[in-house]
C-alpha cells in the first residue's frame, strides 16, 4: 500500500465528508400500519451506467423499474432509474440487505418496525440502523456540542440554506468549528484504531508495556509525536523512527511487521468505500418524534454517510400515531350508556 501521511489521510476523509452534495440516490420508505413498506428508489446518473456493483441500495428483478432521461436547460443529460417494491414486512427488507451485492454490501444495515396499541391511538416506529465500522474509535459527540452535532448530521441542502441565509456569518463560523473539531476527531479515531489493532496483533506475544490498556492510556502521547513529525511522517514511519519513540527501540524492531499491518487496517477502515445516499421515511398518521430533518418541502430525510457510523451505530428513526376510530366510538357509546344510566336513576329517585 502506498503510504500517506496522517495529515493527508485525515484531510481526504474530511474532504469526502464535506464535498458531497445531495446524494444521487434517494430511497423512500412508505410505512403502513400493518408493518408493510412500499420502498421507492430514485437514482440519478450523468451516465447510463447502473451496474449492480455500483448501486447503494439493493434491488432486483422482483422490483418494478422505470428508466427515463432528463436534459437540463444547460444541455446536461441525466439518466434516471426509478424502482419500487412493496415489502410485506421488515424481515423482507432485511433479507434484501443481507443478500446485497452492490456497492455497500460489506456494511451491516437493517430495518426495524414497532407498533404499540394505546386504546385511543396506535403508535408506530420505523427505523434503519447501520452498524459501526470502527472497533476502537470514539463517538463524535465527545468532540462536538449539541449545536455542532445538529449541524454535523444535517443534510447538505440545509447547511447551504443556512450558510446563505440571514445568519450566514454565524453558520459559516459554526461550519469552521465543526470542521476543526472533526479534524481532531478523525485523527483520534485513526490513532485509536491503530493502537487497538496493534495490541490485537501482538496479544500474547508482547509485554504489558504495549498492552491495549497501556497503549490506550498513551494515545495523546502518540498524537503529539505525530504532530511533531507530520511533514516527514512517511519516511519516519518507514524507518521505524516514530514507532521507536512510542514503544521503544526493542519493541519497535520486534513488532514492526505487526505495526505496519495495524497501520494498513486503520487506514482501510477510515478510508472506507461506502457510497453515500439519502433516506426518507413517510409514516402513517401524525409524526410525533424523529431524529431526522424536515426540509422546506416538508420531506423527512437523513443523509447517509460513512462518518455517521464510523465509531458508533447510525440509527435513523421516526414515530407517528393514528387514532383508533373504533376505540373512540366504543368509548363514546360506553360513556353515553353510563350517563343514561345515571340520568334514569335520578329520574326514578324523583
Amino acid at each position: 500500500m502506498k503510504r500517506k501521511s496522517i495529515t493527508i489521510v485525515v484531510s481526504m476523509i474530511l474532504i469526502l465528508i464535506a464535498s458531497c452534495d445531495e446524494p444521487k440516490t434517494v430511497v423512500t420508505n412508505y410505512v403502513y400500519p400493518d408493518g408493510s413498506v412500499l420502498r421507492k428508489i430514485e437514482i440519478r446518473n450523468p451516465k447510463n451506467n447502473f451496474k449492480k456493483s455500483t448501486l447503494q441500495i439493493p434491488f432486483d428483478s422482483t422490483w418494478t423499474v422505470k428508466d427515463s432521461l432528463e436534459i437540463s436547460q444547460k444541455g446536461d443529460t441525466v439518466w434516471i432509474k426509478r424502482a419500487e417494491k412493496h415489502f410485506k414486512n421488515i424481515d423482507e427488507i432485511n433479507l434484501s440487505y443481507r443478500s446485497d451485492s452492490g456497492a455497500n454490501k460489506s456494511y451491516s444495515r437493517n430495518a426495524g418496525f414497532r407498533k404499540r396499541f394505546k386504546w385511543f391511538n396506535s403508535e408506530y416506529r420505523f427505523s434503519e440502523r447501520i452498524e459501526k465500522i470502527s472497533a476502537f474509535g470514539c463517538p463524535v459527540k465527545d468532540f462536538l456540542n449539541n449545536e455542532e452535532l445538529l449541524y454535523f448530521y444535517s443534510p447538505e441542502s440545509l447547511k447551504q440554506e443556512k450558510e446563505n441565509g440571514a445568519d450566514s456569518l454565524k453558520y459559516k463560523a459554526l461550519s469552521d468549528s465543526v470542521k476543526n473539531k472533526t479534524d481532531k476527531w478523525a485523527l483520534k479515531n485513526f490513532i485509536s484504531e491503530w493502537t487497538g489493532e496493534f495490541s490485537k496483533l501482538t496479544e500474547g506475544k508482547a509485554g504489558q508495556d504495549i498492552s491495549r490498556e497501556s497503549l490506550k492510556a498513551r494515545e495523546a502521547e502518540l498524537e503529539q509525536i505525530i504532530a511533531e513529525n507530520d511533514k516527514k511522517f512517511d519516511s519516519l514511519w518507514a524507518n521505524g523512527v516514530i514507532l521507536k519513540k512510542f514503544i521503544g527501540e526493542t519493541n519497535a524492531l520486534r513488532y514492526k511487521a505487526e505495526a505496519d499491518s495495524a497501520m494498513k487496517l486503520a487506514v482501510s477502515i477510515l478510508m472506507n468505500d461506502f457510497k453515500d445516499y439519502s433516506l426518507r421515511i413517510a409514516m402513517p398518521g401524525k409524526l410525533i418524534g424523529t431524529n431526522g430533518f424536515i426540509d422546506s418541502s416538508k420531506v423527512l430525510q437523513w443523509p447517509v454517510k460513512s462518518d455517521y457510523f464510523m465509531s458508533e451505530p447510525y440509527i435513523m428513526w421516526a414515530e407517528s400515531k393514528l387514532p383508533n376510530i373504533w376505540a373512540w366510538i366504543v368509548s363514546g357509546l360506553f360513556l353515553a350508556f353510563v350517563v343514561t344510566g345515571v340520568i334514569v336513576r335520578l329520574i326514578k329517585k324523583d
